[in-house]
């Protein structure tokens, strides 16, 4: 059975008290996401149930039922509590996606902490820039990822406890370290569980901006109410699917989504942490039969790039549903998906500060090749005047993306940063800082960062709408397109672009990718520089810096780099 109602029948009479009801929880009560995405799926007769199937590098498999993941994270609170960690004290968890690392998550919830999961490829000043903003007080990390730890370990006052989830000798220990393994500690079947409110806050991510330090993105526990309902609604999620979200939880979508959403539904998930491969993914896809999968535009690319041809050596029927995050999803990885799978890729739009899924493709509803969709229901979004911050009428014309306040999971404030915060609100709306049109049918279409559209002699031209096109040629496996200056336009298009197997850089292709384009789009479009590179710098998360480019191309600061991915 699926969980659509049409978009429209949605938007009838919406109010968040369904997700409130359906979770069973009152205003003003006892809200705590530890306890709802482990003991409460106990209670209600989920307990046996697989939550966690989990594949490392090596082929290494563990799986878990709701129990174990009651019990575990208990037991992570408990040994917590008792070194001495209280309410809103912030824990970092800096480890791979290994289970300890989701287990860790609910542990520190269910004791009112605020979790602050960071990505382990940080190098130590990254790491140490965070955990100084947010006055860390304990880290959970690996053996593998402890020598970042102790270089910057001095110069954070407030970081009390370091704890090693992997086996070290006592002699191996430094100062303020502790090793705790869950698999040998006692498991505790009862825990008090702290009782959160639903503005106590929650998580704690971190997100770069294009100027200044990273800024902690404060979430709180009644987020859990846009999470679940998106979780159901969005991604459709039912209680016989098994769901992957390919998402790191250094990320937000890998805690809205890969941790909070599936598991406060009581929905057996997946975890794949062993590297990219089209191989690899399409193996996890068919052995463990996914129905639901969650992914991310340059993933999906870099299948496209992989090929059609070896698709057709695995069992992909039991995918149901496929949606996309991250990035604005090309219309060409639309129609590819249809082609390959039978359905499309939904595009969805949210960020970090957002909490959850905000703009959808809706499940039922029709797919336009490109576009981000609808607002989901209870959300109030608008593009607006840039100058007079107004809501524009007119199909096609681009404007700042923007919502009104109020849904449940929007941040609560930036960490010691409340003045930034501000800034983000203006006129009754909070400013995205993106870009689109919304088209004569209400569908959103994404233009780019604000600061990412280049003007050329005057003309807009969108990057991810040249990026989309370069992907149509045959040559072109992955694009990135920025701004360079130029005397007389004051800027023109240059594309980075990383071409598929088989393909030689040279200064014909480079001329027939201009044309291509200038066909395709415009004069003013087109590409005047193409330069040809390995790969394209990337986040963890698999989005494509385009800042770190356009700042090499202007001469710029490349500011915040920690979030790259580290090969």
């Amino acid at each position: 059975m699926s969980n659509m109602g049409s978009y429209d029948e949605r938007l009838k009479n919406f109010t968040w008290s369904i997700a409130a009801e359906e979770l069973g929880y009152k205003d003003g009560e006892v809200v705590n996401i530890g306890w709802y995405c482990s003991d409460r799926i106990c209670d209600l007769g989920k307990a046996e149930k697989t939550a966690l199937y989990y594949e490392g590098f090596g082929g290494a498999q563990r799986s878990y039922t709701f129990n174990d993941i009651r019990l575990i994270s208990n037991t992570i609170g408990t040994f917590l509590r008792n070194i001495g960690l209280v309410n809103e004290d912030r824990v970092c968890l800096f480890m791979d996606r290994i289970p300890e690392l989701y287990f860790s998550f609910l542990g520190v919830l269910k004791i009112g902490a605020i979790v602050q999961p960071l990505f382990s490829a940080f190098g130590d000043e990254s790491l140490f820039i965070r955990l100084e903003n947010a006055q860390t007080r304990a880290i959970i990390t690996q053996k593998k990822h402890l020598s970042k730890v102790r270089k910057i370990k001095d110069r954070l006052p407030y970081l009390e406890f370091i704890i090693i989830v992997d086996q070290l000798k006592e002699t191996e220990l430094e100062g303020k370290e502790i090793v705790f393994r869950f698999e040998n500690a006692e498991p505790v079947d009862k825990m008090a569980i702290y009782p959160t409110k639903a503005e106590s806050p929650s998580v704690l991510h971190y997100t770069s901006g294009t100027t200044g330090q990273p800024k902690g993105v404060k979430h709180v526990h009644l987020s859990l109410v846009s999470q679940y309902l998106t979780t159901k609604w969005v991604l459709d999620l039912r209680d016989d699917d098994i769901y992957w979200c390919t998402a790191d939880p250094g990320w937000v979508t890998g805690t809205s989504y890969g941790i909070i959403g599936p598991w406060c539904m009581g929905i057996t998930q997946c975890v794949l942490d062993s590297g990219f491969s089209a191989q690899s993914w399409y193996q996890f896809i068919e052995k463990n039969k996914i129905t639901v999968w969650y992914s991310a535009p340059t993933a999906i690319r870099s299948l496209m790039k992989a090929g059609d041809e070896i698709i057709r050596n695995f069992n992909l029927s039991s995918l149901r549903h496929l949606a996309s995050v991250g990035e604005p999803l090309n219309s060409e990885a639309v129609i590819w998906a249809e082609k390959n799978f039978g359905k499309p890729f939904h595009d969805t739009f949210w960020q970090t500060e957002t909490g959850s899924i905000m703009i959808t493709n809706f499940p039922g509803m029709k797919v336009k090749p490109g576009s981000m969709g609808k607002p989901f229901p209870g959300i109030i979004a608008a593009v607006l005047e840039q100058k007079t911050f107004e809501p524009i009428d007119e199909p096609g014309k681009i404007g700042l993306i923007a919502f009104r306040p109020g849904w449940p999971s929007m941040m609560r404030t930036y960490w010691n940063n409340q003045e930034k915060y501000n800034e983000k609100f203006v006129n009754g709306w909070y400013l995205t800082g993106d870009k689109a049109t919304i088209d004569n049918e209400g569908y959103f279409w994404f233009i780019g960062r604000d600061d990412d559209v280049i003007n050329t002699g005057g003309h807009l031209v969108s990057p991810f709408e040249v990026e989309s096109a370069l992907l149509e040629h045959a040559a072109v496996g992955e694009s990135a397109v920025v701004s360079k200056p130029d005397e007389i336009n004051m800027e023109v298009v240059k594309a980075f672009i990383s071409l598929k197997p088989g393909y030689v850089p040279n200064k014909e292709l480079e001329l027939e990718i201009m044309n291509f384009i200038r066909k395709k789009l415009s004069s003013f479009a087109m590409p005047q520089e193409v330069e040809f590179v390995e790969k394209l710098p990337k986040t963890r998360s698999g989005k494509i810096m385009r800042r770190v480019l356009h700042a090499q191309e202007w001469g710029e600061e490349i500011g915040d780099i920690s979030t790259l991915e580290n090969d």
